[in-house]
């Protein structure tokens, strides 16, 4: 099968997904599931690939796996954040937003913002698992893959051990109102977007040593600008900003992203 019928497949596959996701959201009048959705549509587009895709047996069972370890633990994660908290406030001032003041309908929102956008955002993220898998290379498993995997199983265990750490944190009502600066976040005000980058950057190097793979790029530096400039931390952080007392002073004191000893004076 050749690359353009696996990934038009693959992005039909997505789609039908998403609008079935799109209409249970419409009914319950919240798409915050959506977040859990995003890491499980990328497990689905890899396993789809590894299905059709004539590519490297060994790179396609390490790409499947390190997407599938990423993708389903995080899943879980966020879906049950769903199910105990509601409404994200971040959809929730989407969709005020935009049925507010530009007067659309929670449907046409809802579609329009979030499923048809992130339904694009979310193939063109995974695409690494998906064209490593139909790349072909005069090698099995080489240097690079190892490297990129390596990365990508640091990224996922960062990436784990900050939700764990946040999830303890909020599970104390004595903390309520405190800000998290401790463990990991005592070096990164987000471990767990730097650990979300760190893998798809390694599972984007596991994909480049096949030529196909290569051209894949655009996922790690896409994820990352999202991240880190667009729906992760921007948003977060105006909000916690005005919620959180203290939290303006974390922020002075504590690396962005990238982890880094805080800045003299900080809270041990």
């Amino acid at each position: 099968m050749n690359t353009a019928l696996i990934l038009g497949m693959n992005f039909a596959i997505l789609c039908v997904i998403m609008i079935a996701l799109w209409r249970y959201c419409v009914m319950i009048k919240d798409v915050s599931i959506i977040d859990a959705f995003w890491p499980l549509g990328m497990v689905i587009m890899a396993a789809t690939t590894f299905a059709s895709a004539d590519g490297t047996v060994a790179r396609k069972a390490l790409l499947l796996g390190l997407t599938a370890l990423w993708g389903l633990r995080l899943s879980s994660h966020l879906f049950t954040r769903w199910r105990a908290h509601g409404v994200d406030p971040r959809y929730a001032a989407i969709m005020g937003r935009l049925t507010q003041k530009k007067g659309w309908s929670f449907a046409k929102a809802s579609f329009v913002q979030v499923f048809a956008l992130q339904a694009v955002l979310l193939f063109i993220v995974c695409l690494p698992a998906q064209l490593g898998q139909i790349g072909s290379s005069p090698i099995q498993i080489g240097w690079m893959a190892y490297t990129g995997a390596a990365m990508a199983l640091i990224g996922i265990v960062f990436e784990s051990v900050g939700d764990a750490q946040l999830k303890a944190f909020r599970a104390d009502p004595t903390r309520k109102s405190q800000v998290l600066n401790s463990g990991l976040w005592r070096y990164t005000r987000h471990p767990n977007y730097f650990g979300d980058a760190l893998t798809w950057w390694g599972i984007w190097i596991v994909a480049a040593e096949t030529r196909l793979g290569l051209w894949a790029v655009i996922s790690p530096i896409l994820i990352t600008w999202l991240l880190t400039r667009l729906s992760g931390v921007p948003m977060l952080e105006h909000r916690l900003t005005k919620t959180r007392p203290g939290y303006a002073d974390y922020v002075a004191r504590t690396s962005s992203f990238f982890p880094w000893p805080p800045k003299h004076g900080s809270p041990q």
